[in-house]
């Protein structure tokens, strides 16, 4: 019998980081994590010394704890935690749209 997927599924990160490890390199430290099955890195904005990057990571059962530790061995820094999806199937955020009165 297939197991269910549990625990968190999706995970959405606000981070900053040093120009080095480049990207490539960041998402390949990522995925070395078994329960990663996925990465996805955006950079929204270059300082003169750090990177603004959006991480979205997707797998079962991701350990935030190891994600973590990878990231701060990088020299990163999590500003913020922007989206998690958890349980047996992935739930989109729904945008409602206010009428105007």
């Amino acid at each position: 019998m297939r197991s269910v997927p549990q625990g968190i599924r999706r995970i959405v990160l606000d981070v900053l980081k040093p120009h080095s490890p480049p990207l490539t390199e960041l998402s390949l430290m990522l995925v070395r994590d078994a329960r990663v099955s996925g990465v996805n890195i955006s950079l929204k904005e270059v300082d003169q010394n750090t990177e603004s990057i959006t991480i979205t990571l997707e797998g079962d059962d991701l350990n935030f704890s190891s994600i973590r530790e990878v990231l701060e061995d990088a020299g990163a820094v999590i500003h913020s935690i922007d989206q998690v999806v958890a349980g047996k199937s992935f739930v989109e955020e729904v945008n409602l749209q206010l009428e105007d009165t």
